[in-house]
């Protein structure tokens, strides 16, 4: 079995999905401009339904007029450990599609695709040695309006990005938290041949 980060598989996987999680110290040092497109670059290689591809990042880094405008789109209970990320980003996905009859229609896969773009961000940012916290703590009609964007969008989530910190940079509350969290058993999530779930 696979073991790391007090996290244990029950099958063999690959190690870096025990190796990524989400935490809130971040350093706040500088992302360059090149790392931070190597991330979203592999996101944009990501399997998507009919090739529409519906995913859209808006980004900004640490030290920007653009950092301060995305960080007030969250919750405040994440403004308070989000401020240190490196870069910050907001999820956007396509929830409509233009048929080739100038028909617009729903793209019903539209965050799922986005969902598995998101995974690739998540897991090459691993890669590189930074880390990535994504948030559903998000002011969406906010987000929409500070980044103008336009109608048949959706605002998924907000993400962090930074290497880590000591947690002690934390308020009391957090630090207790930070730590890779744990899973549900497969049992509960996998069944053969008809749900048996809750």
């Amino acid at each position: 079995m696979t073991e790391i980060n007090h996290r244990r598989a029950d099958h063999p996987i690959h190690s870096i999905f025990l190796e990524r999680w989400s935490p809130r110290a971040f350093t706040g040092e500088e992302i360059g401009e090149k790392d931070l497109l190597a991330l979203f670059e592999a996101a944009r290689w990501a399997p998507s339904a009919s090739n529409l591809q519906p995913w859209r990042f808006v980004y900004a880094r640490h030290g920007t007029e653009h950092f301060v405008r995305l960080l007030s789109t969250l919750d405040e209970g994440n403004q308070r450990w989000a401020k240190n990320a490196s870069a910050l980003v907001i999820i956007l996905s396509k929830t409509h599609r233009v048929t080739t009859t100038g028909e617009l229609r729903p793209a019903f896969t539209h965050a799922f695709d986005t969902g598995a773009s998101w995974f690739a961000l998540a897991l090459q940012t691993q890669l590189a040695g930074w880390h990535a916290h994504a948030m559903a703590g998000v002011d969406r009609e906010k987000a929409m309006q500070v980044l103008g964007v336009p109608e048949h969008y959706r605002v998924e989530a907000a993400v962090a990005i930074g290497r880590i910190a000591d947690p002690s940079t934390l308020p009391d509350d957090l630090r207790e938290r930070e730590k890779p969290s744990q899973r549900k058993p497969i049992s509960e999530l996998v069944f053969e041949g008809r749900f048996t779930g809750e």
